[in-house]
């Protein structure tokens, strides 16, 4: 097939996409999701928050999003939102459970938890984590990887592109952090991160990996796989368009903005997230949450 010919039949896919109606906002069928749980104490709150931390972690090993000793999550505390829970540094990520996990402050002290000998947290994860809960009240979660594709993405220096059902939920709610300063280590590097996020979903970090924030910690693992895979497609999509000498097709923005708000809301990527914590929990029998 030539050039032209590709061309043209991506021409006309294009123009066949907006022809397409769309349902308004009205007319369009609402997702019925099951609602998020409820406490009745402050405490009981904790440890269900503590536990889906531990998860989380477990999550991020099952599915080869840690690498070594790097990576963190952080849930803010439910008691004291100046207070956020970390893992401990050079804890596998696929033994970790509730007693592993560190409780510091925004001055990076460490208040309680943790296990003999293991009181000890990564710097970098202070430096982003508490910036980003001192910054968005709105957020209770933070994740950060290296994970594959994230980290592949991220030397490109670029957002992604809107191709595909799924990446809509970062459609105008992920952003580029166009340096790299090394190690994250300084307020400087923090607050410029800081900046970058403002107040979207996800964060590309150049040559150096992916980052999401959410109000639960499923939300917030939900958005990490979804954009480590986004991340992965793009790759791949990317690849065979060049192969093929042709582009991929984007997503009208009107088509990405109405689906980011059926499939990327708060309530749907804790409904999105939710899945892989029970199968953790089948799998280990909730062994992570002693």
């Amino acid at each position: 097939m030539s050039a032209q010919s590709m061309t043209s039949q991506t021409a006309s896919a294009q123009k066949s996409q907006e022809q397409v109606p769309l349902a308004t906002e009205s007319s369009a069928a609402k997702f019925e999701r099951p609602p998020l749980p409820t406490f009745a104490t402050v405490e009981e709150k904790r440890r269900h928050v503590k536990e889906r931390l531990a998860c989380a972690f477990r999550i991020f090993a099952k599915y080869g999003l840690d690498e070594g000793v790097a990576g963190h999550i952080t849930v803010r505390d439910p008691g004291n939102h100046s207070h956020f829970w970390v893992n401990p540094f050079g804890v596998a990520f696929g033994l970790m459970t509730v007693s592993d996990l560190l409780l510091i402050d925004h001055k990076g002290k460490i208040l309680e938890g943790g296990k003999p000998g293991r009181q000890i947290y990564n710097r970098a994860a202070y430096c982003i984590h508490a910036a980003i809960h001192a910054a968005r009240p709105d957020v209770d979660a933070a994740a950060h990887s290296h994970s594959i594709y994230g980290r592949a993405f991220s030397t490109l220096g670029k957002t992604l592109d809107i191709t595909n059902q799924d990446v809509c939920v970062f459609y105008k709610d992920h952003a580029l952090y166009p340096d790299f300063g090394g190690v994250v280590i300084t307020e400087e590097e923090s607050m410029k991160i800081v900046e970058h996020l403002g107040k979207k979903k996800a964060l590309i970090l150049q040559n150096h990996g992916i980052l999401t924030v959410g109000q639960t910690v499923e939300e917030t693992v939900a958005w990490f796989i979804k954009l480590e895979n986004a991340c992965h497609v793009q790759l791949l999509a990317d690849a065979a368009a060049q192969g093929t000498n042709c582009a991929t097709i984007k997503i009208s923005d009107e088509s990405a903005e109405f689906t980011r708000d059926q499939i990327g809301s708060p309530h749907a990527g804790w409904f999105v997230g939710s899945p892989y914590f029970d199968m953790i929990d089948a799998e280990t029998e909730g062994s992570y949450k002693v």
